[in-house]
């Protein structure tokens, strides 16, 4: 209840009647239904807590025994070690009776979460030959003297048997499977990519918030929900697991499957403990480590290595590679690299390429470094650069670096303006000794650049539309790379190449309304030039054997569809789809046979070929036959039912000619002579399909 107000003492025209407050208490039936953390949620999270003042408390062993003459100088050198994990706000260096250090201290930070960082880091530290630090965090001797005598194993686990999570890649057929979301997002279904039709293996509504993603190697598929990930896989793509990120809306797989990392974008960076972004292990479900992100968030955050071993960032002038299944700084520290841009792994080694932008009078520059010993095994110096993209061919052979070059530069405020933009392609030869480079120039704009996976040849699209041209190199060992082909005036602007190489498709998607040209690189024959009109992806399958053009909901809100064809440019299938969204191949792991196994298959491809032409056919004879027994079952059924409508007639006549006067009218207007016979002819379907010699 408020309390009354004094009157006011000049206050002479109220009658001598005292004034009260309004009654702001609460009625007796009120319900308050706002919690504390809603209400001052922000002032919660400062509330002081009764472990504040331990949990954030590291010791450190291992410390040089110094005198007070050298003490300060301890300091700094303790301090610089450990100022990157966070502010230092308390420190305590306990001496002896003789005024020396007694080789340990106490650091105090300004949170859990830098402590455990710190020691994380910079246990095992070497300081020199003597002396190597050994960081434990205050709260764990606790836990360490209640250690029992007597070791208790923990409970085992039951085995939960998944099944075979790669059934897929014993079909008979070899037939790929593929996701697509339909209805606006609302509705998931994978299928089976038969023939003569695609087969339908689940169908689900709202199996996913968003989107859906194949893990790498195709075992598992990814949805995404409210409160975090879930993880599908088996012949039945039951639940494997799940992991709770709550607001998760982008996630990355480690290359062979281990790992899995998610991205929150929307949590709160001032929690204690980091929460944006996490790495779980992905058969046991435990989360392995957390990172906060950055502000503004970049994704991918961490770059994998291909065995999984190390990943990697880009943090302030450096970059940092964690090692697992540590998750810790591989050698406790970043590698220093001041004005780094981006960087990437070689997909087949452990070998990563970085690129540090000019600053003043020092060049830019591409290095390469190996890991984990962190030997730069390549460096080459670019001068007048305004910006870069490196891109690995697929098997790890060689390296692009397209580097955009400037004639003028004019600096306005903070920021740079470049003209006269011209590109070169800096090809690293990752095979050879020495990893020799090789320069190629282009003039025009460049609009897009791919490798060929298998093999030595890249595609490059260039100048502006109409005057669109397509240029093929090939790579050459000890020679400039040497053009192929030259396409002039293609109307695209993507180029897709098989996942086995050789053939490529060139696609004008978007607002360059759909045109498609599939062109097969070894002699650069045009083998179709179509259309799908406002075609917004390309996809193809991981064989290279079909490729799918579709019109995604997400792009484009009309004429939603995808349509299937052979690699030749033949479209095999038009599925028109309402609200039709995304579609994803499910992936294949890479193959166990060697090189030579391959070259002795493609040698005898021809042997091959003739039992697969024969099997083709047997299951297109099997369709007609479908078709043909279904008509005459059909057929079968309308004959009976005209045999008992004539026996039905038959028997009926004597009633006709009783209420008909004895006038048999059944054959008044039956003359044979009166139909006449025509036979018609007509072309059904022609097909030419050329066979290579």
């Amino acid at each position: 209840m408020a309390k009354k107000k004094s009157r006011p003492l000049d206050n002479e025209d109220d009658g001598g009647a005292e004034e009260e407050e309004p009654d702001f208490s609460d009625p007796e039936d009120f319900v308050d239904d706002i919690t504390d953390e809603e209400l001052l949620g922000d002032l919660l999270r400062q509330k002081p807590k009764e472990t504040d003042g331990v949990e954030s408390v590291i010791i450190v062993d291992g410390v040089p025994c110094v005198g007070a003459e050298r003490l300060e100088k301890l300091k700094n050198v303790i301090r610089k070690i450990f100022k990157e994990f966070g502010t230092i706000i308390n420190e305590f260096y306990p001496t002896g009776e003789d005024g020396k250090t007694k080789g340990y201290i106490f650091l105090e930070f300004k949170d859990r979460s830098s402590a455990d960082e710190a020691v994380r880091q910079r246990n095992n530290y070497k300081l020199d030959k003597q002396h190597t630090f050994q960081c434990n965090l205050f709260t764990d001797f606790d836990k360490y003297d209640n250690i029992p005598e007597e070791f208790v194993p923990p409970p085992a686990q039951p085995y939960k048997d998944l099944g075979n999570m790669h059934y897929y890649l014993l079909d008979d057929n070899c037939f790929d499977q593929y996701s697509i979301i339909l209805d606006g997002g609302t509705t998931t279904a994978i299928y089976l990519n038969a023939v003569p039709e695609p087969v339908e293996i689940a169908k689900r509504e709202r199996w996913t918030e968003t989107y859906v993603r194949w893990s790498p190697r195709g075992t598992y598929l990814a949805t995404f929900h409210g409160k975090g990930i879930a993880l599908w896989g088996g012949e039945e793509f039951r639940q494997v697991s799940k992991f709770s990120h709550p607001g998760v809306q982008f996630i990355d797989f480690s290359p062979c499957e281990k790992y899995i990392v998610t991205f929150s974008p929307l949590v709160d960076q001032r929690a204690e403990e980091p929460q944006s972004i996490i790495i779980w292990d992905v058969r046991s479900g435990l989360k392995k480590r957390a990172f906060n992100a950055e502000r503004p968030p970049v994704w991918p955050v961490f770059k994998w290595s291909s065995d999984d071993k190390y990943f990697a960032r880009i943090v302030e002038d450096a970059l940092s590679v964690y090692e697992t299944p540590s998750f810790g700084l591989l050698d406790k520290k970043s590698i220093k690299v001041p004005g780094i841009k981006e960087f990437g792994w070689s997909p087949t080694d452990n070998i990563l390429a970085y690129w540090i932008a000019e600053d003043k009078d020092v060049p830019a520059k591409v290095s390469l470094v190996s890991i984990p010993s962190r030997e730069e095994i390549r460096t080459k110096n670019l001068f007048n650069v305004a910006d870069c993209k490196m891109v690995w061919q697929k098997c790890g052979d060689y390296l692009c670096v397209k580097v955009a070059r400037y004639a003028k530069a004019k600096r306005e405020r903070n920021d740079i303006k470049y003209s006269g933009i011209y590109y070169n392609f800096e090809i690293f030869h990752m095979r050879e000794k020495g990893i020799p480079v090789d320069s190629l120039e282009i003039k025009e704009n460049i609009q897009a650049f791919a490798w060929e996976p298998v093999n030595n040849k890249f595609g490059i699209i260039t100048g502006e539309p109409p005057s669109v041209n397509v240029l093929f190199f090939q790579v050459n060992k000890g020679q400039a790379p040497s053009e192929l082909k030259r396409l002039e005036k293609r109307p695209c602007n993507n180029l897709f190449w098989s996942p086995q190489g050789q053939f490529v498709v060139l696609a004008g998607l978007r607002n360059m309304s759909g045109a498609l040209e599939f062109v097969d690189t070894k002699d650069f024959q045009i083998m179709m030039s179509t259309e799908h009109f406002m075609a917004t992806d390309i996809e193809w399958d991981p064989t290279g054997r079909y490729v799918a053009s579709c019109v995604s909901w997400w792009g484009h809100k009309v004429d939603n569809a995808y349509w299937l064809w052979s690699f030749q440019g033949k479209c095999l299938k038009r599925h028109s789809v309402e609200k039709f969204c995304q579609l994803l191949w499910r992936p294949r792991p890479p193959s166990l046979l060697q090189s030579t196994d391959i070259k002795e298959i493609r040698k005898n491809m021809k042997k091959y070929a003739a039992s697969f032409e024969v099997q083709d056919k047997m299951r297109f004879s099997k369709a007609s036959r479908e078709i043909i027994e279904k008509r005459q079952k059909q057929m079968s059924v309308f004959t009976e039912y005209r045999k008992r409508m004539i026996e039905q007639f038959e028997s009926e006549k004597e009633q006709r000619l009783r209420l008909r006067g004895g006038q048999d009218t059944d054959t008044l207007t039956s003359n044979e002579n009166d139909f006449e016979e025509e036979i018609v002819e007509f072309l059904i379907k022609k097909e030419v399909i050329p066979v290579d010699d």
